[in-house]
């Protein structure tokens, strides 16, 4: 794996294990290094994209790291500079096993994926945001087998639907090691970005995920690195 599509730095200030509205960075401190970090991480998607139409892309990560939804959070915040730079943007929970999102954003999750999956003729219940450009679609009831409905016909008729409302569908997957999830997205979509934590997640978690997605031919687009030393954040100009 090119580990670095390009390395980013990406220090979050509260180190708890749930991240709630007032700690998206790119929200909540849109001056700060990390901040600013994410947004040259959308740039750098572009530029690794050129050959492709990049329309939608999974964030995932190699290993679950305690109660941390790292990939989460990266989802989050990439899809609101994605938002900001002025695109339309549709975030999507798709961990159907321990969804968080809606947390996150303070949104219904009373109805989402699962829902749009099984009524594709219905309007999409896609959830405003604070964030002009930027809607999501919550995980919805979870289902005994996420793994069945995620591969499913459906779920590619879904996001050819999404893709045809959005500049950029994000999705947000479970880990790779933990289950076919995130890799069987990955197959569906134009590439998969992996989150790897700073001192916490290991090489041969990463080696692993690489493994499982090479299997599903998905196409790799890069890691980003997440809560690494302050000293080695964006320092400003």
């Amino acid at each position: 794996m090119s580990l670095v599509l390009s390395l980013q730095y990406l220090l979050r200030e509260n180190k708890g294990t749930v991240m709630d509205k007032s700690e998206i960075v790119t929200l909540s401190a849109p001056d700060s290094p990390a901040a600013e970090a994410y947004r040259a991480l959308r740039v750098n998607l572009d530029y690794a994209s050129l050959d492709i139409s990049l329309k939608t892309l999974v964030v995932s990560a190699p290993a679950p790291e305690g109660d941390r939804s790292v990939w989460a959070e990266v989802a989050v915040n990439l899809a609101v500079v994605a938002a900001q730079a002025g695109q339309t943007v549709v975030l999507v929970d798709a961990d159907l096993r321990r969804p968080c999102l809606h947390e996150f954003l303070e949104l219904s999750n009373e109805v989402g994926l699962t829902q749009a999956i099984v009524s594709l003729d219905e309007p999409l219940p896609l959830c405003p945001t604070d964030v002009p450009g930027l809607s999501v679609l919550t995980s919805g009831a979870l289902p005994p087998n996420p793994v069945d409905i995620l591969s499913s016909q459906k779920m590619s008729d879904l996001l050819e639907n999404l893709a045809g409302q959005a500049d950029l569908v994000i999705l947000s997957a479970p880990p790779v090691t933990i289950s076919a999830d995130a890799a069987v997205l990955g197959a569906k979509t134009d590439g998969l970005l992996l989150a790897v934590r700073s001192g916490h997640t290991r090489r041969d978690r990463i080696e692993q995920a690489k493994e499982a997605l090479e299997r599903f031919k998905v196409h790799l687009l890069g890691a980003v690195l997440t809560d690494a030393p302050e000293g080695k954040l964006l320092t400003a100009y």
